[in-house]
């Protein structure tokens, strides 16, 4: 991260099928060890597994998925005077949505048995539905935030 320049982001290109810049990046992080072909078909294979299951387009239950698993508030340690405060902070729509991405895949990485795109598929369709391990994430980051309200003048 530059000190002095502005960071120019390169635009996202949308993926192949489903034309949806989300699903792009969220291929990208779900790459391992650059093997995009294998991480797309591990995507599509869980949106092929949500049409069947739920009967409901699967970039419907994706954006879904994704908007409930977004924070809309973090905390950042803040040293002031000798200690560090956990100060809450307002998180920008493209880190929110990165963060959601994160945890989501990190979810679907930790449950047990069956293959990536089921995991993923079940995840997505449970962060969906409100529930889950991102969402849990997702309200532990909230609380913590709550929590710790009170140091909120030390924001910067």
């Amino acid at each position: 991260m530059p000190r002095r320049k502005r960071v120019v982001r390169r635009p996202d290109v949308p993926d192949a099928r489903y034309k949806s810049r989300n699903v792009a990046r969220f291929t990208n992080k779900l790459m391992l060890d650059g093997k995009r072909s294998l991480a797309e078909r591990i995507l599509y294979e869980a949106f092929d597994a949500i049409e069947l299951k739920m009967k409901r387009p699967p970039l419907d239950v994706f954006e879904q998925a994704l908007k409930n698993a977004t924070p809309t508030i973090e905390v950042k340690p803040r040293r002031v005077g000798g200690s560090t405060y956990q100060v809450p902070v307002d998180v920008r729509r493209d880190r929110g949505s990165a963060l959601a991405m994160r945890w989501l895949i990190r979810a679907a990485r930790s449950r047990t048995g069956r293959s990536m795109a089921e995991k993923l598929a079940s995840e997505f369709m449970d962060a969906a539905a409100g529930q889950g391990a991102t969402i849990k994430k997702r309200e532990e980051t909230h609380k913590m935030a709550e929590s710790n309200k009170a140091f909120a003048h030390y924001r910067w």
